[in-house]
Formats: C-alpha cells, sequence, structure tokens
C-alpha cells in the first residue's frame, strides 16, 4: 500500500506547510512557511523532526528561499543561495539527510548556473519535490524488504518516532512495521516513550492507532523487564546518521535499548534511507551529537517538574556500535555484516 499515511509537511501554493507535531496527538495544526526562516524555525524547534523528513523540510527552505531572493544576476542569486544553505544546514547537526538534501539542491544549482534566475529557481522546487517523492518510494522499498525479517506473530520493539511523521510519508522502522502487519495481521508493538520530548508516546502510538496496528505503550526503563520477561521478538529503530562502518546515531536511549537486546538475544535492527548514511565518517565517533535545551528535561508541557535551579544535561542523540546491530533495512534491501562491506555496495546501487 502506498497511499498517503500522514504526512508532515507539503507544498501548499507559494509555500512549505508543516504539520506542527509538538501538538500531536490532541491537536493538528499547519504551520504555513513563506520564508526559509519559518522552515529553519520548524526545524528547531521540532514542529518537524526525524530525519527524513528534516531532510524534506531542509529542500523546501530552499525552493522557498530561492523564490524570494533578489537578484539581478545569476551570480549574485548564486552568492546569496550559498549562504541560505548554510543557514538552513546549520539548523540541525547529527541527522545526515539534512545537509544531504542541501547539497543535493545545491548540485542543481551549480549545474546550471549559467541559466536565468527564474529557470534556476524553477529546477530547485523540482528538485524539492523530487527529494519529497523519492523519499516515500524508499520507505515503501524499505518496508517490502523489512518486513522479511520479522518473524511471524512477533512482538515488535520500536524507539522515539520513524514513521510518516519522521518522514515524506509511510515511516521506516514504522512503514517496516506497517508493511509486516499488513502481511500478518498477528503482528503486535511496544513503543517506548522516549523523554524526553515524549515521540514514542505522542507520535509513534498515534500513528499506530490510526492505522490499527496493536500498540501498547512502555515507559523506557522497563525495556530490559521486558526482555527479560521473553516479551519482546525484536527490534527496529530508525536512524539520524550511518558512518561507514554501520555505527548508528538515532534519539538518545537508543544505544540502551541495544544493549539490552544484546543481552538478551533480541535481533536490533535500524531502518533507514541510503540518505542517512554518511561515508565520509568511517565510524561513529565522528558523529556530531546535537545538545538541546535542558528545560526539556527539567519540564513536561511546558510545567517543572524538577527543582528549580537544578541543572541537567539533554543530549538528543546517542551512537549505538555496529557490532550491536542485526542489519540495517534499506529501500535496496537488508544490509547485514561487515557493514563496510555492504553500505559501500549499497551506496553504488
Amino acid at each position: 500500500m502506498t497511499e498517503q499515511w500522514m504526512p508532515p509537511i507539503r507544498w501548499d501554493g507559494d509555500a512549505a506547510s508543516i504539520l506542527d507535531q509538538r501538538l500531536l496527538p490532541h491537536r493538528e495544526v499547519w504551520l504555513r512557511c513563506e520564508s526559509p526562516k519559518q522552515v529553519i524555525n520548524a526545524i528547531k524547534s521540532m514542529a518537524i523532526r526525524g530525519a527524513p523528513a528534516v531532510g524534506v523540510a531542509g529542500a523546501f527552505a530552499l525552493a522557498v528561499g530561492a523564490r524570494t531572493i533578489q537578484a539581478a544576476d545569476t551570480q549574485t542569486f548564486k552568492r546569496k543561495f550559498v549562504r541560505l544553505c548554510q543557514q538552513v544546514k546549520a539548523a540541525r547537526p547529527t541527522g545526515n539527510n539534512l545537509g544531504w538534501a542541501v547539497d543535493r539542491i545545491y548540485e542543481v544549482v551549480a549545474r546550471n548556473g549559467a541559466g536565468p534566475v527564474g529557470e534556476i529557481q524553477e529546477l530547485i522546487r523540482r528538485e524539492a519535490d523530487a527529494i519529497l517523492e523519492e523519499d516515500v518510494a524508499a520507505n515503501v522499498a524499505m518496508g517490502r524488504f523489512g518486513r522479511e525479517v520479522i518473524p511471524r506473530g512477533a512482538r515488535i520493539l520500536t524507539y522515539c518516532n520513524a514513521g510518516a511523521l519522521a518522514t515524506g510519508d509511510y515511516g521506516t522502522a514504522v512503514g517496516v512495521i506497517r508493511a509486516a502487519f499488513e502481511a500478518d495481521p498477528t503482528v503486535s508493538v511496544f513503543s517506548c516513550e522516549t523523554r524526553p520530548f515524549l515521540q514514542g508516546a505522542r507520535l509513534t502510538s498515534y500513528e499506530l492507532v490510526q492505522a490499527g496496528i496493536p500498540v501498547t505503550l512502555i515507559t523506557d526503563n522497563s525495556v530490559g523487564s521486558l526482555m527479560q520477561k521473553g516479551m519482546i521478538d525484536v527490534v527496529v529503530t530508525g536512524a539520524d546518521r550511518i558512518a561507514a562502518n554501520g555505527d548508528t546515531a538515532n534519539k538518545i536511549g537508543t544505544y540502551t535499548v541495544a544493549v539490552l537486546a544484546r543481552t538478551h538475544n533480541v535481533p536490533f535492527y535500524v531502518a533507514a534511507p541510503r540518505s542517512t548514511i554518511d561515508s565520509t565518517l568511517p565510524d561513529g565517533s565522528g558523529i556530531p551529537i546535537e545538545e538541546r535545551s535542558p528545560q526539556e528535561v527539567t519540564h513536561l508541557a511546558g510545567r517543572p517538574i524538577a527543582p528549580k535551579g537544578v541543572a541537567a544535561l539533554n543530549f538528543a542523540f546517542d551512537v549505538t556500535p555496529h557490532s550491536y546491530i542485526a542489519g540495517i533495512i534499506t529501500e535496496v534491501g537488508v544490509l547485514t555484516k561487515p557493514f563496510t562491506q555492504s553500505i559501500r555496495k549499497a551506496l553504488r546501487e
């Protein structure tokens, strides 16, 4: 099934419309972004999040921004566009898809730099549309490949949100779950709440309930207990950046889940498009880890839950070593160890 499910971003005439995920699951509000600054703010504030979705949003920020650049000639346009690319890239540092999307659109400008400004602006818009369409197609393909590693009747654990809301549509890890459920309605899901932003509680559970897929919400710190009791058969998560050797950055707490999965002999899979792979990094030690506001830890829904003045540390991501990963599910197949070789081959296809 490839129909639209819950896409978080769309082109709305002359602007990018973004579903504000900070208000889900209680309210569905769309932000109409008519300037690149508005899209960048949506990315920084996590109104839109998830590495593939942020990549699409970055592409749309460039499309919106290109239309607003005042330039009498192509060279002036390109100079201003380069500055815009730098601003968009800096919106969130850990996920690879944002920089990948910006670089891809810049290449279009570089290849067609001699044309009229109006034509270049249209080419940027078309490339942004292509990035969105290709992301959805990649996710659907991932679902087909990924469901083959899900045992019949499996109780699947997922962490954070890697569904339609985190992508152009359909989802990566949740896309695999969705495809598995379509083939075998006896599968079920445990969704971790994912502190401190609660993407699992607010977003993953929301998507799965809407899709009619059986889901049970659990606290993050109950994962080990459930595995100890034999209640988890397989883990599937998304990814924000994957190094050349398979080391994977994902939402903070993913590494803990992977360690527990290894301890209890539960297969741990990562689902991500090839645009998430950063082949320039030999291993995960070079992945930049975003640190977000301490208030996300000390407050919940804007209300304090900790003593006033207490210090808080809020790393947004951690890195799972490739040795803990059973396979990386991509749009060209399930990559297996040694990941250095399978990733290199996947990037050539």
